[in-house]
């Protein structure tokens, strides 16, 4: 079985590599999703049969600021993606790394069956890239909010923004066991706890300081993160 994995020198495409060691992890030089000439190109050398999507545009500023970029990035890209695999192999699987943010966060806990109502640019991409992996039977579109194991890149970090957060690594073995189930549609990878952004900070940077909404300035932002699943199993976050 031969896996692509876009996006994989990102965080969570780097703890997909970790775990699929025989997949085709393309660099953005030899794989420019937002190219449709070279996507076709790369699909017809490679017979593919599983597509793990997780290639996008994350910063909810930059996507409000670029947001001709962001569309190219993660609606078109993905529709790229999406043409390719129904060309070359229509029964393959096509497994698309959604986001929480394509909920408004006014009550949390979502679960597959909630409906969505993005708050910004960067979810709505993100919620037309989930209808553009639905033109595969065989789609498993994958919701989630996670970090990576680092030192948290700002001085501040919010109280009052919740979710129910993984590490990176988590999501990965998630997303594994998952694909290892044959399961498809909309699955929700999730953490066992609802905790605060600061909260989730502290982990892995215990100076971190504590901020609310009051004090930030920029496009509205999804508040309520969190995430149920009545189709999956939750993940404890893990420790090191």
């Amino acid at each position: 079985m031969v896996i692509l994995i876009t996006g994989s020198t990102g965080v969570l495409g780097l703890e997909l590599k970790n775990r699929f060691l025989d997949a085709i992890t393309p660099k953005h030089d030899e794989l420019d999703i937002t190219d449709k000439e070279m996507v076709a190109n790369f699909f017809k050398k490679k017979k593919i049969d599983v597509v793990i999507h997780t290639a996008a545009i994350t910063s909810v500023r930059k996507c409000e600021e670029e947001r001709e970029l962001a569309w190219k990035t993660n609606v078109d890209g993905t529709k790229h993606l999406m043409d390719e695999l129904i060309q070359t192999n229509p029964y393959g699987k096509f497994v698309y790394v959604s986001t929480a943010c394509v909920f408004d966060g006014h009550v949390g806990m979502y679960n597959e069956s909630s409906i969505p109502y993005p708050k910004n640019f960067y979810a709505l991409t993100k919620l037309l890239g989930e209808q553009e992996a639905k033109r595969v039977t065989n789609h498993l579109i994958i919701r989630t909010n996670f970090m990576a194991r680092k030192k948290w890149p700002y001085p501040k970090a919010f109280s009052d923004r919740f979710g129910t957060y993984l590490f990176a690594e988590d999501v990965a073995r998630g997303i594994q066991d998952v694909l290892d189930s044959d399961m498809s549609g909309v699955i929700h990878i999730v953490g066992e706890q609802k905790i605060s952004m600061f909260e989730l900070a502290k982990i892995t940077t215990p100076g971190i300081k504590p901020m609310t909404i009051n004090e930030y300035s920029g496009p509205d932002l999804t508040m309520d993160m969190s995430l149920d699943t009545q189709r999956w199993k939750k993940y404890k976050m893990s420790k090191n």
